[in-house]
């Protein structure tokens, strides 16, 4: 199980990652290259993720921490459960996941600046 500063931390130890609270002090929003790739309800202890549309019905599927995201197009996101998480390897790869998708979405010239 990853608590809400575990999650916060790997997130943050990701490159050129920014952390804000636009949506106000309910929840972190983590952006790379001014684009979210996660953000984490500080009431509901639980994380969006974006992920493959290949890979979303699977994940839910298989894990019942991972439900369509909320608030967000399902198709895209997914909402985990993080207090319910019983395995930290998977959630990591799914931040990772999240955090590469939006990366390679970036133009050139937005992944230039962050090199």
């Amino acid at each position: 199980m990853m608590d809400i500063e575990s999650f916060r931390m790997y997130c943050l130890n990701l490159r050129h990652v920014e952390e804000s609270m636009p949506f106000g002090e309910d929840t972190l929003v983590f952006k790379i290259g001014g684009k979210i790739f996660a953000l984490m309800s500080l009431i509901n202890c639980s994380a969006n993720l974006k992920c493959d549309p290949d890979r979303v019905e699977d994940l839910r599927e298989s894990h019942q921490f991972i439900l369509p995201g909320y608030h967000m197009n399902k198709k895209h996101w997914n909402t985990i459960i993080l207090n319910e998480v019983d395995d930290n390897k998977l959630l990591k790869e799914l931040i990772d996941h999240s955090y590469k998708l939006v990366f390679d979405s970036l133009t050139k010239s937005i992944k230039a600046s962050l090199i």
